[in-house]
């Protein structure tokens, strides 16, 4: 496809006509919650600061877009609140950069006075275990980005047709977002922003039963009581949690005496297997199985189809008291699920990039946001200038408004850093900022798209959506996303 290269000089003038002769240069790495979030206290904090986020994608909004499941259009609305950031006369999105390829850590940090890195983590937790390599087992983020159209996932194409059941590892709101997507009707999907391929491919799906399996017990469960109520409420299905694995111990009664969300979740399982029907499921009618209590030790092979996943081995855990934690561990004791498709919600993982400080078990070791070089009793050495926030700061938990309160924790050392630590003079030394930035991917002919090529994307997702009454079409590839982006 033949494209214009985006020349970044064109709009250089009008990106510089409201700023003072030397702002505060602030670079934001990640387009997502923690991104914006990090860039709006940024603005109100310094009246004189001048903020960049980049974005490998060339759709900002991270995981508002390509994370939340598209039957919750209500979490979605804070996109509102982002594009006011991103038309402030003081900030500007950079779509299509990618740290790393486009620009490195080093040259971003020559560049700006700060440099926030916030672009969360995408990759994911291995089991570890044999048979994890199987086809048909997928990461959940994956299976999430499939549905939400976010470009690299676009050709993942699970085969939903060869199989009844999905067994899904963990019982998080990922994981019942999935389980919720499998088992939801699709009349009720199709007036949502879900991707076309995923509408047709869960159409035409054999999935009628859905195990969420998790290592310890319900009252241990990850989930919040809202998306819980959600799954349970999915008309004519069939629920199943078997009574034995509601059974409480003393430490079980403590754990729920000490959180609300965690004896509500437990109340609302409770009361799931109590109204089970007496009779076994209707033929055709959808099934969901909360199991606990299982440990996945291997995947094994179908004999049918070689290479493909068939089921699951667990083994039975109990719980064991633990530095104020219930683990869970092994009882020796096995059982089998079979199926042909698993997805593992076990977690999200960053990505290193180099030059930044970086341990695969913790991530980026960071004092209230301050990257630390090294840390070794009162010895704290800073890079002096980089901080994070978001997934990348804290690990991938909490829920979008928690990178709220992440973004304030980063700005404020930031703020302090200015006033009288290791910034205080090195800000008042002018940087290249934004122009220089602009020139270097000039330079390499990088395609940068602006805000305004995002806002043209967002007309058209929003004019084919309108034709088939959902709130948008969206645009899944990265060919039409930029070729659209550039009409």
């Amino acid at each position: 496809m033949k494209m214009a290269i985006f020349h970044s000089r064109k709009w250089l003038s009008r990106a510089f006509s409201s700023l003072t002769s030397t702002p505060l240069r602030v670079c934001v790495v990640g387009s997502g919650p923690a991104g914006f979030y990090t860039a709006e206290k940024m603005l109100k904090a310094h009246q004189e600061a001048e903020v960049d986020i980049l974005d490998r994608l060339p759709t900002p909004f991270g995981l508002v877009r390509s994370g939340v499941a598209p039957d919750h259009p209500e979490t979605k609305i804070v996109t509102n609140q982002f594009t006011k950031v991103a038309k402030n006369d003081r900030c500007m999105f950079l779509g299509n950069v990618n740290l790393g390829s486009s620009v490195s850590l080093k040259q971003l940090r020559d560049l700006y006075h700060v440099v926030v890195l916030a672009y969360g983590a995408e990759s994911d937790r291995a089991l570890g275990i044999p048979g994890e390599d199987l086809k048909g087992i997928y990461s959940a983020r994956e299976f999430v980005w499939w549905y939400n159209g976010h470009p690299d996932c676009r050709n993942l194409a699970p085969d939903l047709q060869s199989t009844d059941t999905a067994v899904i590892l963990g019982q998080g709101n990922v994981a019942l977002d999935v389980a919720r997507i499998l088992l939801r009707p699709t009349a009720e999907l199709a007036v949502t922003d879900i991707a076309s391929h995923a509408l047709a491919a869960l159409e035409k799906s054999s999935i009628r039963k859905v195990y969420l399996v998790g290592r310890r017990g319900p009252v241990q469960a990850a989930c919040t009581a809202k998306e819980l109520r959600e799954i349970l409420g999915i008309k004519n299905l069939y629920i199943n949690i078997q009574e034995s694995d509601l059974c409480t111990s003393p430490v079980d009664e403590e754990e729920m005496s000490k959180s609300r969300i965690r004896k509500r979740v437990y109340e609302l399982l409770c009361k799931a297997a109590i109204a089970r029907p007496v009779n076994s499921p209707a033929t055709g009618q959808r099934e969901l199985h909360f199991v606990f209590f299982r440990k996945p030790d291997r995947f094994f092979e179908s004999e049918k189809k070689n290479g493909y996943v068939a089921g699951v081995h667990f083994e039975k855990t109990t719980l064991k008291a633990d530095s104020g934690l219930q683990l869970a561990v092994e009882t020796g004791e096995f059982e089998d699920i079979e199926c042909g498709l698993v997805l593992k919600s076990i977690g999200y993982k960053s990505v290193p990039v180099d030059g930044l400080p970086f341990d695969p078990d913790r991530g980026v070791p960071n004092s209230r946001g301050r990257v630390l070089r090294n840390a070794s009793g009162n010895d704290v050495l800073l890079e002096e200038g980089l901080y994070v926030c978001g997934w990348l700061k804290r690990g991938p938990t909490g829920i979008i408004a928690t990178n709220l309160y992440c973004a304030e924790e980063t700005v404020a050392s930031i703020m302090e850093d200015l006033a009288h630590g290791p910034l205080k003079s090195t800000a008042s030394s002018p940087k290249p900022g934004r122009e220089g930035l602009l020139h270097l991917l000039d330079d390499r002919t990088v395609t940068v798209l602006p805000f305004s090529a995002w806002e043209k994307i967002d007309s058209e997702e929003k004019t084919r959506g309108s034709i088939k009454d959902k709130p948008r079409e969206k645009l899944c590839s990265w060919e039409e996303l930029m070729k659209v982006g550039f009409e």
